[in-house]
C-alpha cells in the first residue's frame, strides 16, 4: 500500500460521512497516473503554489490601490488568509482539508490589477463579460502552462468557480471556502481601513460590535465558531440568524463606508481609463501580443486575447506597460 492510499484509508476512518474524499474525486479532464506520496487535492494545492498566476498575486490589488506601507494586505495575502480560514472550518468539522486548502488557495487566480475596479474595467471592455471567479477557473483549465493548464480535479475547480455568488459550490468544502473568503476579506478590510485612517474603530455600529466583537481577532473567531456550531451535521454550511444578520449590516457598512469611499478608491477611475488603453492598444494590433497569447487570439479571437493577458497583469507591471506605450522618454544624448 503506498502513503497516498494510506492517507486515503485515514479518510475513509477520520473524516465526516459528508466530506469529501479523495479516494472518490470525479478526476481530472485528462486522466493521470496517481502520485505514490500525494492525494489527488493535495497534488492540486502543489500545482496551484508552484503556478506563475499564483505568484502574481503578490503584486495585484486587494482593496487599496499599490499601498505603501509594508502591512497592508495584498491579494496573496488575502489569499493564504482564507485558506487558513478555510482549514480551520475543515477540521473542526471533519471535512477535507486537502481540498478546501486548494479551493481557498486557487479562489482568486484570475483577479484583474488593480481589484474589483479592473474586473469592473474589463467586464465593460469584454464581449460577453468578465467576471474575476470565471477567469480563475480558465487560469487553470486553459492559461497556466503555456495553454495545457493545471488540470486539477473536477471538485477544485467546482469550488472555485462556485465561491463569490450563485449556485454553491458541490462539496462541504467548497462552500466553506465562499464563507471564509467573506469573513477574511471584510475583516482584513476593516483593519486596513482603520490602518488607513479610512474608518475609525467607533464608526462600526455598535450593534454589529455587540455581535461580532470589537476586535480583527474576535470577529473572526466569532463567525468560525459559529459558522462551525451551525454546520455540524448539516448538508450546507450555515450559519446562526444572529451571526448572519451582523455579518450582512457589517458588509453594508463597509460597502458604505470603505467600498465607496473617495478617499481610499479616488484613484480608481484613473487605474481603469489605463487598462482601457491598454486593451484598445491590443485590440488594434494584436501582433505586440506575447507569444503565448498569439494561440488563443487565433484560436478564441483577439478580444479574448487581450483580456486574458490584462487579467494576467499586476498593478506594478500595467503601470510599466502603459509608460512604455503612451508616456513620452525623455531624450538622451550621447
Amino acid at each position: 500500500m503506498t502513503l497516498r492510499e494510506q492517507t486515503q484509508e485515514r479518510e475513509k476512518i477520520t473524516l465526516s460521512p459528508l466530506a469529501c474524499r479523495s479516494a472518490e474525486s470525479r478526476g481530472r479532464v485528462r486522466p493521470e497516473e496517481e502520485c505514490d506520496i500525494r492525494t489527488p487535492f493535495q497534488r492540486d494545492t502543489d500545482r496551484i503554489v508552484y503556478s506563475k498566476a499564483f505568484r502574481r498575486l503578490k503584486h495585484k490589488t486587494q482593496v487599496f490601490l499599490q499601498p505603501e506601507g509594508d502591512h497592508y494586505r495584498t491579494r496573496m495575502t488575502h489569499t493564504l488568509e482564507v485558506s487558513r480560514i478555510a482549514r480551520t472550518m475543515a477540521r473542526a468539522l471533519a471535512l477535507n482539508e486537502d481540498l478546501a486548502e486548494a479551493i481557498a488557495l486557487g479562489h482568486d487566480l484570475g483577479h484583474t490589477p488593480f481589484g474589483h475596479a479592473g474586473e469592473r474595467l474589463l467586464n465593460e471592455m469584454m464581449p460577453g463579460g468578465f467576471a474575476h471567479y470565471k477567469q480563475s477557473v480558465r487560469v487553470v483549465e486553459r492559461l497556466e502552462k503555456g495553454g495545457a493548464g493545471l488540470n486539477l480535479t473536477w471538485e477544485v475547480r467546482n469550488g472555485i468557480v462556485c465561491h463569490t455568488k450563485g449556485t454553491p459550490a458541490a462539496t462541504l468544502e467548497g462552500q466553506l471556502v465562499r464563507l471564509a473568503d467573506h469573513i477574511a476579506y471584510i475583516n482584513h478590510d476593516i483593519e486596513d481601513a482603520l490602518r488607513g485612517d479610512i474608518i475609525r474603530p467607533l464608526d462600526i455600529p455598535l450593534e454589529i460590535s455587540n455581535v461580532l466583537g470589537f476586535t480583527h481577532s474576535k470577529r473572526v473567531s466569532t463567525l468560525v465558531t459559529d459558522a462551525v456550531q451551525a454546520s455540524q451535521g448539516q448538508r450546507e454550511i450555515r450559519q446562526s440568524p444572529q451571526v448572519g444578520e451582523a455579518m450582512l449590516a457589517l458588509k453594508d457598512f463597509m460597502f458604505e463606508s470603505v467600498y465607496t469611499n473617495q478617499l481610499a478608491k479616488g484613484e480608481e477611475g484613473k487605474a481603469q481609463d489605463m487598462l482601457r488603453r491598454l486593451f484598445e492598444y491590443y485590440q488594434k494590433d494584436p501582433d505586440r501580443l506575447p507569444g503565448d497569447f498569439q494561440a488563443i487570439r487565433m484560436e478564441e479571437g483577439v478580444d479574448r486575447a487581450v483580456c486574458d493577458y490584462i487579467a494576467g497583469m499586476t498593478d506594478p507591471f500595467a503601470v510599466e506597460r502603459f509608460k512604455e506605450l503612451f508616456i513620452p522618454k525623455g531624450w538622451t544624448v550621447l
